[in-house]
């Protein structure tokens, strides 16, 4: 039951990182395809500095949630490349969701069998 709850607390979490934590500029900016300096200006962040904020937001809440740095960096890493394939057009959003929840599912079935017997 204890793999569960932290399942469904991962799948909150993805939806308030994705949904709540992502502001317009950063949802458009993160793809190298939207040039948004005209409409903000020569300062504007880069692309991939939107992407990666996004990423570490993502990380961030796994931290909180599971205390492990380790699926932290993974959810870095998995969550940078599947929102590139999906800014680059190459997956969309489905594909996109669904392979954010994989991870999900990697970090459950691994605290599942980290628990005592």
């Amino acid at each position: 039951m204890e793999v569960l709850i932290l399942f469904f607390n991962l799948v909150i979490g993805h939806c308030v990182g994705d949904y709540v934590l992502q502001p317009g500029p950063m949802s458009a900016a993160k793809s190298r395809r939207n040039n948004l300096k005209e409409q903000y200006g020569e300062s504007f962040p880069h692309w991939y500095y939107w992407l990666t904020a996004h990423a570490l937001t993502h990380a961030g809440i796994v931290i909180l949630l599971t205390g492990n740095y380790v699926f932290a960096i993974l959810e870095t890493i998995s969550h940078w490349v599947i929102d590139y394939a999906k800014c680059e057009k190459w997956i969309n959003i489905h594909v996109d969701q669904i392979g954010h929840m994989i991870f999900k599912v990697i970090y459950c079935v691994i605290f599942y069998y980290s628990l005592p017997p």
